[in-house]
């Protein structure tokens, strides 16, 4: 098991993109989930289920907490949780215009 000084560096202004991106969508859904409703008035499941996945690699990742195993550091970080965060905001964007 790697110790803490063998795990890699985050980069300050990956973390704050990171937190940036998925504090506002996660207080959205929190607060007004309604606003992620399609034209027919229901819900994505399976892609808010992605959504909250990269809400919450956002904030693990933002918060600058590094996971010691390598699948969660996966799971977790922004190469997975960014991507995840732009689908959240063209779901949000195309709820919001159609």
């Amino acid at each position: 098991m790697p110790n803490a000084e063998a795990l890699p560096r985050v980069h300050p202004l990956g973390r704050a993109l990171s937190l940036l991106l998925a504090a506002p969508l996660a207080l959205l859904l929190l607060i007004h989930p309604g606003l992620m409703l399609d034209a027919s008035g229901h819900y994505s499941h399976p892609l808010l289920m992605a959504v909250m996945l990269g809400v919450s690699a956002g904030l693990v990742h933002g918060v600058g907490f590094m996971p010691r195993l390598w699948l969660w550091r996966l799971l977790f970080g922004p190469v997975l949780g960014w991507p995840l965060l732009v689908l959240g905001y063209a779901l949000l964007f195309q709820a919001q215009l159609g």
